[in-house]
């Protein structure tokens, strides 16, 4: 299954790109660990079919139980007050390396979102390929992964769904400095091209934009970087484009002096970022009403930071504080971030809103692939539920 990279878990910490993860096996999210055999997003997904359970533990009641009315002996005295009921527990799983592209998560947790829910969150960081194994298992409640692991885990039989869109616009780009001349991705054929390996997000999206122009991998010249240093590479002049992340290696390289060039995939060819995923069972689970609670209270924390996004920037630093020694960097980042959380459909239809068209594109594109990163066909509805997302 394929494994991306993903924003978050890049080689730098205080520039984190996306959701971290890197391997090749499944879903994605880039960076650490060995890369999967059939590409990886968010890394070396190890996607074992297992039974999912509703969650990962427990879960009592989500909100605090009626007050008593007046004792039934008639005398007038009020029965004692009832004992709040506990909160919900819910392991959320995030990206391999803590960084403010996950400010939104830090700051429903410290504005007391979460708790003013009925939620006690416990953030984990994992690699995207272990997140979807052990979404699927139960053993974490919610985690954050790449659409582009989630259709090949599901075609794997990994029960899980993709409930909530926080990358509404593909990150993964392909970059080059603007003095190459490289300004579309017709300009790319017979260039040298840094990638990580042929496995993940930034390989299915490098594809996707080439097949848009009439163009295959075969016109590129193809320099491989195991260790992700395409930025390095392309610094230095060993290659003239890279792949990478919107919200990572064109900021640092704006951040070095080098105006960047950036090629994304346009609207009809965009595919399912990373987003929200819960195991298929806990959408009927005890633990439903808790989830629903705590995608509603994200998305709050989300809309606080597109308005004012140094409050992102705080609640990052206040999770991770050695973030505070590059603030600037840190700000650029989270407004590229930023850049990325709405599209056109999520506009019109809600922060978060879970795109059915745009799935079943990206399954037919992804089924088309040489790489056969598809056990068995899947569809949207296979992949994705509605069930969770707030409304407009």
């Amino acid at each position: 299954m394929p494994a991306s990279q993903t924003p978050t878990s890049h080689a730098d910490p205080r520039l984190p790109t996306r959701l971290p993860t890197r391997g090749r096996g499944q879903c994605r999210f880039r960076r650490p660990g060995v890369p999967h055999a059939v590409g990886t997003l968010l890394a070396t997904l190890a996607l074992v079919t297992a039974a999912c359970s509703g969650g990962a533990s427990a879960a009592p009641a989500a909100s605090l139980p009626a007050s008593s009315g007046p004792s039934a002996s008639g005398t007038g005295s009020r029965a004692p007050s009832p004992t709040p009921a506990a909160p919900v527990k819910l392991i959320v799983g995030l990206g391999y390396i803590p960084n403010v592209q996950f400010a939104q998560f830090y700051l429903a947790d410290q504005a007391g979102y979460y708790r003013d829910a009925g939620l006690e969150v416990d953030f984990q960081n994992k690699i995207d390929p272990e997140l979807v194994t052990l979404v699927g298992q139960g053993a974490v409640d919610i985690g954050i992964s790449d659409g582009t692991s989630v259709i090949p885990a599901v075609s794997q039989g990994i029960p899980i769904r993709y409930v909530f869109t926080v990358f509404a616009q593909f990150p993964s780009i392909v970059f080059a400095k603007a003095a190459s001349g490289i300004t579309t991705a017709a300009d790319l054929k017979g260039r040298k091209v840094g990638i990580p390996g042929k496995y993940g997000s930034s390989w299915i999206q490098l594809q996707a934009l080439l097949a848009g122009v009439g163009l295959t991998t075969a016109d590129l010249q193809l320099v491989l970087f195991p260790d992700f240093g395409q930025l390095a590479a392309l610094e230095q002049g060993v290659v003239d484009a890279a792949t990478g992340y919107a919200n990572n290696e064109p900021v640092r390289l704006e951040l070095g002096g080098e105006k960047a060039s950036v090629l994304a995939l346009p609207p009809a060819s965009q595919l399912p970022g990373p987003g929200l995923i819960v195991g298929a069972a806990a959408l009927n689970g005890p633990k439903k009403d808790a989830l629903r609670a705590f995608v509603t209270a994200s998305q709050r924390a989300m809309r606080d930071i597109e308005a004012d996004p140094t409050k992102g920037v705080d609640a990052a630093i206040a999770r991770i504080p050695e973030l505070a020694t590059d603030r600037p960097a840190q700000l650029a980042v989270l407004q590229a971030t930023i850049a990325l959380w709405e599209s056109d459909y999520t506009r019109a239809n809600g922060m978060g809103a879970v795109d059915p068209a745009l799935w079943e594109r990206s399954i037919v594109f992804m089924a088309s692939l040489p790489d056969k990163l598809l056990a068995k066909p899947v569809t949207a509805a296979d992949c994705t539920s509605t069930a969770l997302v707030p409304g407009p």
